[in-house]
């Protein structure tokens, strides 16, 4: 069967990990400026990055070379609004409009995230996602940017991975703003739900043309130990339960899209009832797809063993050390799309490696070309078992800052050189972009 005509093949980034710029044109401090020092390999921050600020239409045009059907970004809410609430920084908004009006004369669909993390400090300095106010500022933010863009743009994710900005920034520490706090869970919990569907609400009620909504969390994806009907189950239970803690794909999914709050999840936080009726139906807004981040999976335990199912002695994995689970795709799209009943869209995959120019002037990442063949089969097994998946997202266009990692992590298909802004397409731009022609075709 293979990948449907319609199939959107594509490539992602944030704004902080690319755009740099980051007091330029009006545009405010976000957590990740004010507060990533000393906390960030090397002591690296995202002030250039990758000058996709001025630099998006030399950017543009390497997408436009690589033939991306749509190109995932988030807008930066200090870039638009710099104290997060109030004052609207039209310079923020005119860099976004520019972008999207590039992209589209390149014939690239935009697909927009509303949050990818870097949260204003002035409403950090008010308690954050802790605070519950923080649910009608991101609906204010939320409108201004939707009136701003939604005349060139369909397709709309609210928030990126909040196991991430919530269980990395307020629980464990890894992430800004470097909170362990894990009381606070509840709080941010609620608050991160309520303004998501405020989220949704506030896109449906100002869009120019009719939206597209997801959300693109990530989580703990498990796999069978084995494909006999029993090890399926075991599988399925576990990706839903609370056993991955605030990583738990239920969690943050449930609500949004099923209308209901997981019992152990409450368990978990030590509450009898985290919403009220009326309060899930607010979450509960109408969405049109599962986006999904999905790199790897979580390994069961093997008896008798140190190693568990996804690692064993000299096996594959990423620069990140994250193990090479290819079978994840194939698992993840079976186990979402039977729970969540909408087309995946797999916001992000990808691999992080340890790319660099080499003699003859060009970056040769074999790794990545074979990390795409074995994932992208693996999705191709789930579309031709009938599980509706609308497309693929590769993480990232462009190498770029990685969060707490700094820049040793390179991700992206376009090697950067961050001391010149030099920008060297990488072999697995060329191989993505025969993909991209053939509609994976050239998927033996």
């Amino acid at each position: 069967m293979g990948f449907p005509k319609d199939f959107f093949w594509g490539a992602a980034s944030a704004a902080h990990q690319v755009e740099g710029a980051y007091l330029e044109d009006g545009k405010g401090l976000g957590i990740w400026d004010a507060l990533a020092g000393g906390r960030v390999a090397h002591n690296e921050n995202g002030n250039t990055a990758c000058d996709h600020y001025h630099h998006y239409k030399e950017d543009v045009a390497l997408m436009k070379d690589l033939g991306l059907k749509h190109y995932r970004f988030s807008v930066s809410w200090p870039r638009v609004m710099p104290d997060g609430t109030g004052r609207v920084n039209e310079k923020g908004l005119d860099f976004y409009r520019a972008l999207v009006d590039e992209l589209g004369a390149a014939g690239i669909e935009p697909m927009v995230t509303l949050f990818h993390w870097n949260l204003p400090y002035a409403l950090h300095q008010q308690g954050g996602w802790k605070n519950p106010a923080i649910i009608e500022w991101f609906a204010g933010y939320v409108e201004v940017v939707t009136r701003a863009l939604s005349g060139r743009v369909r397709y709309w994710m609210t928030l990126n991975e909040p196991q991430c900005f919530a269980g990395l920034g307020y629980e464990v520490g890894e992430h800004a703003p470097f909170q362990q706090e894990p009381e606070s869970l509840p709080a941010v919990t609620r608050n991160v739900l309520l303004a998501h569907g405020r989220a949704v609400q506030e896109i449906r009620r100002n869009a120019q043309q009719t939206p597209h909504i997801g959300m693109a969390p990530t989580g703990s994806l498990y796999m069978p130990r084995d494909e006999s009907p029993a090890a399926v189950e075991e599988a399925r239970q576990l990706c839903f339960s609370a056993l991955g803690g605030s990583f738990s794909i239920a969690w943050w999914c449930d609500a949004p899209y099923l209308g209901s709050f997981p019992e152990d999840v409450c368990r978990r936080l030590g509450v009898k009832e985290l919403f009220s009726p009326g309060e899930l139906a607010q979450i509960h807004q109408p969405l049109d797809f599962f986006g999904f981040n999905l790199y790897h999976a979580v390994g069961l335990p093997v008896p008798g063993s140190a190693y568990d199912s996804t690692r064993y002695q000299g096996s594959p994995r990423t620069s990140m050390d994250w193990p090479v689970v290819p079978e994840a795709l194939y698992w993840g799209a079976k186990f979402l799309t039977e729970r969540y009943k909408l087309p995946l869209l797999i916001t992000e995959n990808g691999m992080g490696s340890n790319d660099w120019v080499m003699l003859d002037g060009q970056v040769h990442d074999p790794q990545r070309i074979d990390y795409l063949h074995r994932y992208l089969r693996e999705l191709r097994r789930a579309v031709d078992a009938g599980f509706p998946v609308m497309g693929y997202t590769y993480w990232s266009i462009m190498d770029n800052f990685e969060w707490a990692k700094g820049y040793d992590q390179r991700f992206g298909l376009v090697y950067v050189d961050y001391r010149t802004q030099k920008r060297t397409c990488k072999d697995s731009y060329y191989w993505y972009r025969d993909l991209i022609a053939s509609n994976g075709a050239n998927l033996l």
